[in-house]
């Protein structure tokens, strides 16, 4: 464990402490009291539209600064809401930002792929390729800018890392300021720093995971990232996850997302993602139904953006304008 000392400051990239908000009318849907589920607006952060990731690059981008970046490099899907955030927060700070992506190019440039381009990010297209392969193509894009002379410095993949992760140990302190008798919160599980983070002031009991599909074991991942960040072993079997709503893959839209993201926007005009906070909603519902989450007892939902990837996902906007046209009436 690195020492407090050895830590990079973080550098202000959003406005905090984010609002926390009652969701009465959603909570009475789920057959929950009205004062029992409120959200926590982490995708009102600030900086390239906002999301969960501007915690984490305020401390990465921190570290980079330190060691005089000239240059970030990050890896993502092409609608990563993280490569959207770290391309704002290099144009925020001056620095040159890579986006190495799986896939192609091809077809329009929507939703976070627009943002990209609007805030100047280079996108390096690594074909089809994930995980571990992915991050070596990001190390050689990393290679090749320092061979022509830049200083670049490479960005985790979704942020996440134990440095990374003291963003969301910040959040939980948050949170136990505005709702000390919290008794869980919901947040989607992507590449594990966010509920690492959370985990850490809160403890393994007070945090539901929903796995969205992102990582191979989401287990042993966070808890990797929560023993990194407190210096001593977590064991995995101790987190609440939820694994029941990946359906048949990350990025792939299932019927009870869309029943989620319907719901939560009809009751509280709240718009969620197909691919993160729609699986987290999901996941609270499928705990309401089987009694993880109970009436009496403050859950918080962590919104953590996402909201340009919506306008890039192509089922979850067709089932949208679908739905209108059934709504829609002439005079």
């Amino acid at each position: 464990m690195t020492s407090a000392s050895d830590v990079p400051r973080p550098v202000p990239l959003g406005t905090w402490p984010t609002p926390l908000e009652p969701m009465p009318r959603l909570a009475q849907a789920l057959g929950l009291g009205a004062d029992d589920l409120w959200i926590k607006r982490d995708d009102l952060t600030g900086t390239g539209g906002g999301g969960n990731k501007i915690r984490k690059l305020e401390w990465l981008c921190g570290a980079a600064l330190a060691e005089g970046a000239t240059h970030l490099v990050t890896t993502g899907a092409p609608q990563s809401n993280h490569a959207r955030l770290t391309a704002a927060a290099g144009a925020r700070l001056g620095l040159e930002t890579a986006l190495v992506l799986a896939g192609s190019p091809g077809g329009a440039a929507q939703g976070n792929l627009a943002l990209d381009a609007l805030f100047g990010a280079t996108v390096v297209w690594a074909g089809d390729v994930h995980g571990q392969a992915l991050t070596a193509a990001a190390e050689e894009v990393t290679a090749r800018l320092r061979a022509d002379g830049a200083v670049p410095a490479l960005i985790p993949f979704g942020g996440s890392s134990a440095l990374g992760a003291r963003g969301y140990v910040t959040c939980g302190r948050e949170l136990l300021t505005q709702a000390p008798d919290v008794d869980t919160v919901v947040v989607a599980l992507g590449s594990g720093g966010t509920m690492a983070g959370l985990v850490d002031p809160l403890g393994p009991e007070r945090v539901l995971g929903v796995h969205c599909g992102a990582v191979p074991d989401p287990a042993t991942t966070v808890s990797a990232f929560v023993s990194d960040l407190s210096g001593t072993p977590h064991a995995p079997g101790s987190l609440r996850l939820r694994l029941d709503q990946v359906g048949e893959g990350y990025g792939v839209l299932t019927g009870p997302v869309m029943a989620a993201m319907n719901l939560t926007a009809r009751t509280e005009g709240i718009v969620l993602d197909p691919v993160y906070t729609g699986r987290a909603m999901a996941g609270l519902i499928a705990a309401v139904e089987d009694g993880d989450i109970a009436p009496g007892r403050r859950t918080v939902f962590l919104h953590t953006g996402g909201l340009p990837g919506l306008f890039g996902h192509t089922a979850a906007v067709e089932a949208a304008v679908s739905d209108l046209g059934t709504r829609s009436r002439t005079l």
